[in-house]
């Protein structure tokens, strides 16, 4: 029986490595561990996701919590190579581009461990962004690379990846998606929000590039003030962002502006599901976004996730208040478009069990 340890450390890495776990658990070639980081630390936005998405406890919490880059990815390494260490693995699965992934990474590779990159490919070419940095480090430390659209393999190839590395499989959270969407309804949202099916916008806004920028995350809200007075924009806010808004001066302007704690993943994709249009600095939001046919409008200068736009529902409008304004009004004019870009059909896990089944025979 071969073993494989699965590293998880943030939000986005529960909806990628759950049905990934659900389908190798199917076979009896395989015996898994589960490793949380604890990146992620608050229960909103770590410990609910466990329960809701049917992963098991974790068998090894590595409790790193925040700091700098430097400070918590060498906490997760010094964590993680004391459990490679003693189990042994076959193979290190990561997923994403969070901290956590880069450093577990790192270690596998430094005990001659192999590694696959679950959503392997995606680059925004801005290395000002700390994720795109553990994008490029992951991938080049990968052994099997496991991309969520083509042009993943066209990165991949360009930087002088083997062929033979990269496996094109699709985007492993829209299994996620499509598994709990029947549970996501509109009425297991509404009693805490006085907003009506259909007619809200949703935010969400966490990068540093944004939120710690009193000048950038100004000219955000003068756009978000304007769009709040056409529709309640319901803003569940991440713990980074809820420590800058004290000093924010538009917000207390604000009416339209629903202020929630984090949620929960069904409660989050019961929000955005019945929603009119997103805003979001996420990466994930924008192919949740496009998966459902919701117009999306990403507040950033670039995107490592292109295909949502070319494909799907998403607009880069940047940050800019005047260029936000104008993607909403291009976006409830034309709506949305419920194409799913290719393999993006809730079976990417199933794709990625032969992959493994043969890479360890």
């Amino acid at each position: 029986m071969k073993k494989i340890v699965h590293v998880v450390g943030a939000r986005p890495n529960y909806m990628k490595i759950a049905p990934l776990m659900d389908a190798l658990a199917r076979q009896t070639a395989f015996a898994q561990v589960l490793v949380n980081t604890g990146q992620h630390y608050d229960e909103n936005m770590a410990g609910s996701f466990f329960s809701e998405l049917q992963l098991p406890r974790p068998d090894r919490n590595l409790g790193v919590g925040s700091g700098s880059h430097a400070a918590q990815t060498a906490r997760v390494m010094t964590g993680f190579e004391e459990v490679c260490i003693g189990e042994r693995p076959d193979l290190v699965v990561v997923v994403g581009d969070v901290n956590s992934t880069m450093a577990a990474a790192l270690v596998a590779a430094k005990l001659m461990i192999p590694i696959a990159h679950v959503e392997a490919g995606l680059r925004s070419f801005d290395r000002t962004m700390p994720e795109e940095i553990n994008r490029i480090v992951t991938d080049r430390l990968a052994d099997l690379l496991l991309t969520p659209s083509s042009d993943g393999d066209d990165h991949l190839r360009a930087e002088g990846v083997a062929a033979e590395k990269i496996h094109l499989v699709g985007n492993i959270m829209i299994d996620t998606l499509m598994r709990h969407l029947p549970a996501a309804t509109f009425d297991r949202i509404a009693p805490r929000l006085a907003v009506e099916d259909g007619a809200y916008a949703v935010m969400t806004l966490h990068r540093p590039s944004n939120v710690d920028d009193p000048l950038v995350l100004n000219g955000i809200f003068a756009a978000i003030k304007e769009i709040a007075r056409d529709r309640p924009v319901v803003f569940p806010v991440h713990p980074r962002t809820r420590a800058r808004l004290a000093a924010l001066a538009n917000l207390h302007d604000l009416r339209g502006l629903m202020l929630t704690e984090p949620l929960g993943y069904i409660d989050f994709l019961s929000l955005t599901s019945h929603a009119a249009v997103v805003l979001t600095d996420s990466g994930g939001l924008q192919e949740e976004s496009t998966a459902l046919g919701i117009p999306c409008l990403t507040l950033r200068e670039n995107t490592e996730r292109p295909i949502t736009i070319t494909h799907g529902t998403n607009r880069l409008v940047g940050i800019r208040t005047d260029a936000i304004l104008a993607g909403y009004r291009e976006a409830l004019r034309n709506g949305g478009a419920p194409k799913r870009p290719p393999l993006w059909d809730g079976r990417t896990a199933d794709r990625i069990v032969p992959i493994f089944e043969r890479f360890l025979q």
